[in-house]
């Protein structure tokens, strides 16, 4: 009932136009189970009930939502295309500015967001770049409210996780195909980034990604209808393939022993379910 089948700013931009349901993507569960889902071009902010009975549209605002995380404290961020790194209430649906500019500059168009335990929060910054401007950023927002970008030439910085003892983060690079792996020295700073994974076929590249209890890497592959699970030796452990449309766009761990993986099908607007063998790894960080 949620469903549009209508045009958007969005939809006229990137998909040349057509009618569209939605576009699902940054699922989310907050700490009653309840799970949050964005949706690109209509700027609304779904939540599924935790029982799975009840769909509703928390917020409704001029944005273009690509990823949510929640926050130790049950504080809901949204990263934005259009505006930046947005702040939501729940109760009310109201959608403010966060972080809107690094300095005086304006974002490319954010994609996705993480927040480490100690209330660091990551974001990229990926716009329209690829392999022939590989000028994608990602910062780090510190608990200081210190902004600093830690690299700026990725081609299409994406989805990104730490690993288990946060010493490094993985990002998602869409249009080469990769998920890179970016150390997180103590004393801070960028060096020897490199790459985890090379991906190979689909019509586009990693997306989301998530990380079980046992430091395994979920990857989804969109445009190749699937999700990897790589473990921390970058060794691909098992293909989630999708039983719907081809655009796995993210995916999220949940379900009452935390070992169900589900996963944003955004072609057919639907989200799936698959159950795993390890549960995933509670990314909730301490409060600013």
């Amino acid at each position: 009932h949620l469903r549009r089948n209508a045009r958007s700013a969005w939809a006229d931009a990137s998909r040349e136009g057509v009618k569209l349901d939605g576009f699902l993507e940054g699922p989310s569960f907050d700490r009653e189970g309840n799970l949050y889902i964005v949706d690109i071009p209509f700027g609304r902010i779904l939540r599924l009930s935790a029982d799975g009975s009840d769909w509703s549209v928390v917020a409704e605002y001029d944005g273009e939502p690509n990823g949510l995380k929640i926050r130790n404290d049950g504080e809901i961020f949204i990263a934005d295309y259009a505006n930046g790194i947005m702040h939501l209430d729940p109760k009310s649906g109201a959608v403010t500015p966060y972080i809107a500019r690094a300095k005086m500059e304006s974002f490319k168009g954010c994609n996705d967001l993480v927040f480490a335990r100690d209330g660091a929060l990551y974001f990229t910054d990926q716009g329209l770049t690829g392999m022939h401007d590989p000028t994608g950023r990602v910062y780090r927002r510190n608990t200081d409210g210190r902004l600093e970008c830690m690299i700026d030439t990725i081609p299409s910085p994406n989805g990104l996780v730490p690993n288990l003892d946060e010493s490094l983060l993985y990002i998602a690079v869409t249009r080469a195909n990769q998920v890179w792996r970016m150390p997180l020295p103590k004393e801070g700073g960028t060096f020897k980034v490199g790459i985890f994974v090379q991906l190979s076929g689909g019509f586009s590249g990693p997306d989301g990604m998530a990380l079980d209890s046992d430091g395994n890497l979920a990857v989804c592959h969109a445009g190749n209808g699937c999700v990897w699970i790589f473990n921390p030796r970058g060794e691909p452990l098992y293909r989630v393939n999708s039983c719907e449309g081809l655009t796995t766009t993210n995916c999220a761990y949940g379900g009452p022993d935390g070992k169900t993986l589900f996963i944003t099908e955004s072609d057919s607007n639907t989200i799936l379910r698959a159950e795993m063998p390890v549960a995933g790894k509670i990314m909730y960080s301490h409060m600013d």
